[in-house]
């Protein structure tokens, strides 16, 4: 099965090789423009308000990607949201809870004080991140909506960060952030099933901000984008942590015998990056992505087991292990962020808290009517007010917000 996943991830990714992989392409393509149309149908019917979309009375802050998996949400979202701790936010994670058993309402992850289900409920990703976050509100609600209601009105969540949220259109958000791959943004550029994205393509200009992850700090990037790009990467932390949550210097496995397994979209590049930090791995398993462990896996995990010192994982992986699943020790491996223009997305998130102004842009001048006469108006030289011709009439303008009343109005001869 997990050999049928890597093929299809590497031709989703990386396009056909030979005649037969080609005519399988053409065999899948028309199915993804049928995706990608409905896929069309659905924004246009949210933009037409046929589609409630809920507006929450305090910021959203969505992290999401075009593809399907292997960009490295999860690590994005645990940045976004210790920073928003940090500045003294009360902080909910609201998440759908993939993999999860919980299939309705609102459930609560972490209420402040580190995880209250187990992972096989709340999904391994919401798991996770309660366990490294204990300090913010975690829930998982298929009903996204319905998740940050609860987050505002229960919780009193001053910013709500929807967790793999770019499709999710039933709640608008304040902040789109957007995730690509910086090795393949865009894949082979197919929709599903003969790509690996989700929307077409022109989808990205819904967001906010984009983040090429696994960068080298120097690629383009696809063309066409219009809001700002920062570029990351993923790198592992320098200690590994058992199962029983003791750490380890990673650097002290370098000499042992190892073998890796991980249950998430990209393994080939977690395996990658444990050679690249020196580990020698006799094996490396790939389980398919949010991988339940049953008793199949760890008899073949148990295997392995016998031929090396210790295992390794993800930590996403880890979430649904147990101390005494093996003979020997097992670690997880955590992941972290690392920006090649550090503080952009941070000033992106202070942001949203800024005190709101209406700049009098072009745009908003010409949807602006002298209340009146519902004519037009003109920014006066200055900036501090607006000037309706026809009337005759000044309309004051304070901290950037235009005051539209005519008992507030000057008279323009007066002035």
């Amino acid at each position: 099965m997990r050999g049928l996943q890597g093929f299809y991830r590497r031709l989703a990714s990386e396009g056909a090789r030979g005649g037969a992989e080609r005519l399988l392409l053409v065999l899948l393509t028309p199915l993804g423009w049928l995706y990608g149309v409905a896929g069309l149908l659905r924004v246009a019917l949210y933009r037409r308000q046929a589609l409630a979309s809920y507006r929450a009375g305090v910021p959203v802050v969505s992290v999401g990607n075009l593809s399907v998996g292997g960009t490295g949400k999860t690590p994005t979202v645990e940045f976004v949201v210790r920073h928003l701790l940090r500045a003294g936010k009360t902080v909910a994670v609201v998440s759908r809870g993939y993999g999860g058993s919980a299939r309705s309402g609102v459930t609560l992850v972490c209420g402040g004080q580190g995880p209250l289900v187990a992972a096989d409920i709340c999904g391994d990703e919401p798991y996770l991140l309660a366990r490294r976050l204990p300090e913010a509100i975690v829930l998982v609600a298929p009903r996204r909506a319905e998740g940050v209601r609860v987050a505002q009105e229960e919780f009193g969540a001053d910013v709500v960060v929807l967790d793999d949220g770019f499709q999710h259109l039933a709640v608008q958000r304040d902040l789109d952030i957007v995730l690509l791959d910086g090795r393949r943004p865009l894949g082979n550029g197919k929709v599903l099933p003969a790509g690996l994205l989700r929307e077409f393509p022109l989808a990205l200009g819904r967001a906010d901000l984009f983040l090429l992850t696994r960068s080298r700090g120097d690629e383009p990037g696809p063309r066409g984008l219009s809001r700002p790009v920062l570029r990351c990467r993923h790198r592992l932390a320098g200690e590994a942590i058992s199962l029983a949550g003791e750490p380890l210097e990673l650097a002290n496995l370098a000499g042992l015998r190892g073998a890796a397994f991980a249950g998430i979209a990209d393994p080939e590049g977690f395996f990658r990056d444990l050679r690249a930090a020196g580990l020698a791995l006799s094996h490396a398993i790939g389980f398919a992505d949010h991988a339940g462990y049953g008793p199949r896996e760890l008899e073949r995990l148990a295997r392995v087991a016998a031929e090396v010192d210790y295992l390794i994982t993800t930590e996403k992986d880890g979430v649904k292990l147990g101390e005494g699943d093996f003979s020997i020790p097992c670690y997880q491996v955590p992941l972290s962020l690392e920006f090649f223009q550090p503080g952009g997305l941070e000033a992106k998130l202070n942001a949203l808290f800024e005190e709101n102004t209406m700049p009098l842009s072009p745009e908003l001048l010409e949807i602006i009517a002298c209340p009146q006469c519902k004519g037009e108006v003109k920014l006066r030289e200055g900036g501090d007010a607006l000037v309706c011709e026809a009337c005759r009439l000044l309309y004051p303008v304070r901290d950037d917000i235009p005051v539209m009343l005519i008992d507030e109005a000057q008279s323009l001869d007066q002035a």
